[in-house]
C-alpha cells in the first residue's frame, strides 16, 4: 500500500477513538503497532510487534470513552467482532456477565505486499495450501496477497469465505488489498462451512480461500472442496504441524489419524510397538507451510509424506525460507531478498567458495539405517552426545548400519547383503541399552581428523579370516584350521566356504570347537 492509502486508512481508525487520545495517536507513532487496548479502569495501551506495551494516557479508560467508539462503529456481530468500513482494521469487544462492553481491542489492518515473495514459486504451482501459526503472526495478511496474486496476475476466478469480515474489510465492498478476487461474506461464523460449500456449487471457483478453519465440520468442507478438484487456501491456528497432528478436531486437513495393528515382521523391521498410528486418507491439503514469524516460513512441500514421517518418529527436515528485509543502504526504502534457508545460497558474484571446506563439511554429517535397534534410544543417544548425524528410513541413503547382533540372520542376512553392496560401515550392538548404543555410536562417529578409526566387530574378523584361509586352501591345496568361534558364526563360515565349493567341518569340543576347511578332491 502506498503512504497517502495507508495514511487514509489509520485516520478512519483515529477517527473513532475518544477525543482525549485523538491528538495522541498519530501515524508516525502508529508505524510498526499491532493494536490499540480499551479496557474499562486501565490505562489505554498501544502495543507493537515487537511485543513492547507503550501507554497512551495516564487517566483510565471510561464508560463513556467504550461507548463513544462504539457508537461510530457498525454492530458487533454475535463473534464480539466489528470494523471500520472501507478499511482492514478490526474490532474486538469484551463484554461482562450480562452483555455490556467493556473492553475494546482495535486490531490495526494493513495493506501489505511483498510477505509472499519468497513462496511465490509454490503459490503458482496449484497445489492446495495450508498455513499454520500463532494469532498474530500475519497468517491473515498473507492470505490477501496470495487471493490478489492468484487473481490479478494469474487471471484465476478466486473466491474468499470472509468471515468476519477478515480478509476484505468491513462494508459491502471488499478492500482494494484483494485485488480482482470475490468475496462471500459469512454472516456467522458457525455458518462458515456451509459458506464453503456453497463457493463451489454456485460460483465455479478455482480457488477458494479461507482464513482460520476451526472445527471438524470445516475441515470436512476442504476435504470436499478438494475432491472436487478446486485450489484450496488455508490458515488454521497451531504452532507446527506436529500439534495439528495431535489436534482430534483438525487432523482430518492432513488425513485423520487412526491406530493400526502391524503384524510382528513388520514391528521388527520398523523396531516399534505392534500397535501404531498411522494416516488414514490423503490429506486435503498438498503442501503445509509453518509460518515461523512474519518474515520465515517452514516448508513441508509434501504434506503425506510429511505426515506419515511424524507418525513413526522418523527425521524430517522443513525446507527453511526467509525474507530478509536490507536497511543498511536506505531505511526508507527496503529491499526484500528471499533466503532458501535449506539449501546454501550462491551469489555468482562471489567467489569464495571452498570446495575442501564444502567437502569436509558434508563428510562430517552421516545418516544411520538401524535394524532390530531401539529408535528411541538412538535419537536419545544423538541428542545427548550432540552427534553430526540423523536417522533415515532409506538403507540407500545411509553411511553407516546399525544392527542387532540377535537380527544378524534370517531377514537380517539380507540388510547385510545390501549394506555391502552400497559398501556401509556395520556396526552391531549386543543390547538396546543406552549405554552400548552409546559406546558404539561414539566408535562410529566421533572419528579422527585423519578419518580411519572403524569400529571392528568379531563377526567380521571371523569372516575375514575365512575369506583368507579360503584364498590359501584353493591356491596352495591344503587344509586349514580356523580359530574357535561361536555356533553362529561357524554357521556364517560354513556357509562362506560352500561358496567356494569347498568342503568345511566343525572339530573339537566346547569353546574350542572350531572350523576345518578342506580341498574338494575330484
Amino acid at each position: 500500500m502506498d503512504d497517502c492509502g495507508l495514511k487514509k486508512d489509520i485516520a478512519k481508525l483515529i477517527d473513532v477513538l475518544p477525543e482525549c487520545l485523538k491528538e495522541k495517536v498519530v501515524f508516525e507513532r502508529l508505524n510498526d503497532a499491532i493494536e490499540i487496548v480499551l479496557d474499562l479502569g486501565k490505562v489505554p495501551e498501544l502495543r507493537r510487534s515487537n511485543n513492547e506495551i507503550e501507554y497512551l494516557s495516564e487517566e483510565p479508560v471510561t464508560i463513556d470513552d467504550i461507548n463513544y467508539v462504539i457508537s461510530k462503529i457498525p454492530p458487533f456481530t454475535n463473534d464480539n467482532r466489528s470494523g471500520i468500513e472501507g478499511t482492514l482494521h478490526r474490532i474486538s469487544a469484551i463484554r461482562n456477565r450480562s452483555g455490556r462492553i467493556i473492553g475494546l481491542t482495535m486490531r490495526i489492518g494493513r495493506f501489505i505486499t511483498g510477505t509472499i515473495d519468497c513462496i511465490r514459486d509454490i503459490i503458482i504451482e496449484g497445489k492446495s495450501i495450508l498455513f499454520l501459526g500463532r494469532p498474530g503472526v500475519g497468517k491473515t495478511t498473507k492470505l490477501r496477497e496470495i487471493a490478489r496474486l492468484l487473481a490479478n496476475d494469474l487471471k484465476k476466478r478466486v473466491v474468499i469465505v470472509d468471515t468476519s469480515n477478515e480478509i476484505g474489510g468491513d462494508g459491502d465492498l471488499p478492500h482494494r488489498a484483494i485485488g480482482k478476487a470475490r468475496r462471500m461474506m459469512v454472516p456467522q461464523p458457525e455458518f462458515q462451512k456451509d459458506v464453503m460449500i456453497e463457493a463451489v456449487q454456485n460460483h465455479t471457483p478455482q480457488v477458494i480461500v479461507v482464513d482460520e478453519v476451526g472445527t471438524e465440520e470445516e475441515a470436512q468442507a476442504c476435504r470436499t472442496i478438494a475432491e472436487r478438484g478446486v485450489m484450496l487456501i488455508a490458515t488454521a491456528h497451531g504452532n507446527s504441524l506436529e500439534n495439528l497432528i495431535k489436534n482430534p478436531t483438525l487432523s482430518d486437513l492432513i488425513g485423520s489419524i487412526e491406530s493400526v495393528t502391524l503384524g510382528d515382521d513388520e514391528a521388527k523391521k520398523r523396531a516399534s510397538q505392534k500397535v501404531v498410528l498411522e494416516r488414514a486418507k490423503q490429506p486435503s491439503f498438498d503442501v503445509i507451510i509453518e509460518i515461523v514469524d512474519r518474515n520465515t516460513f517452514s516448508i513441508y512441500p509434501n504434506s503425506a509424506q510429511a505426515v506419515d514421517y511424524m507418525l513413526r518418529d522418523w527425521p524430517i527436515r522443513p525446507v527453511i525460507r526467509k525474507i530478509e528485509t536490507d536497511s543498511s543502504n536506505d531505511t526508507n526504502n527496503n529491499q526484500k531478498k528471499n533466503v532458501d534457508l535449506e539449501s546454501d545460497y550462491k551469489d555468482s558474484l562471489k567467489f569464495d567458495f571452498s570446495r575442501s571446506d564444502y567437502v569436509n563439511s558434508i563428510k562430517k554429517f552421516k545418516k544411520i539405517y538401524i535394524y532390530g535397534v531401539s529408535k528411541s534410544v538412538v535419537e536419545k543417544a544423538i541428542e545427548r552426545l550432540n552427534l553430526n548425524c540423523e536417522l533415515t528410513k532409506n538403507i540407500s541413503d545411509a553411511q553407516i548400519l546399525l544392527i542387532h547382533k540377535s537380527f544378524s540372520r534370517g531377514e537380517g542376512q539380507k540388510i547385510l547383503s545390501r549394506a555391502n553392496e552400497f559398501r556401509l560401515m556395520i556396526f552391531y550392538v549386543k543390547t538396546n541399552s543406552q549405554a552400548q548404543i552409546q559406546k558404539v555410536l561414539k566408535d562410529a562417529l566421533m572419528e579422527n581428523e585423519s578419518d580411519t578409526h572403524q569400529y571392528i566387530d568379531e563377526t567380521e574378523i571371523a569372516l575375514n579370516e575365512t575369506k583368507n584361509a579360503i584364498e590359501k586352501v584353493i591356491n596352495q591345496k591344503c587344509d586349514i584350521e580356523l580359530k574357535p568361534q561361536s555356533k553362529e558364526i561357524r554357521k556364517m563360515q560354513h556357509d562362506l566356504a560352500r561358496q567356494y565349493n569347498l568342503e568345511s567341518i566343525s572339530v573339537g569340543d566346547g569353546k574350542l570347537r572350531h572350523l576345518k576347511l578342506k580341498t574338494n578332491e575330484l
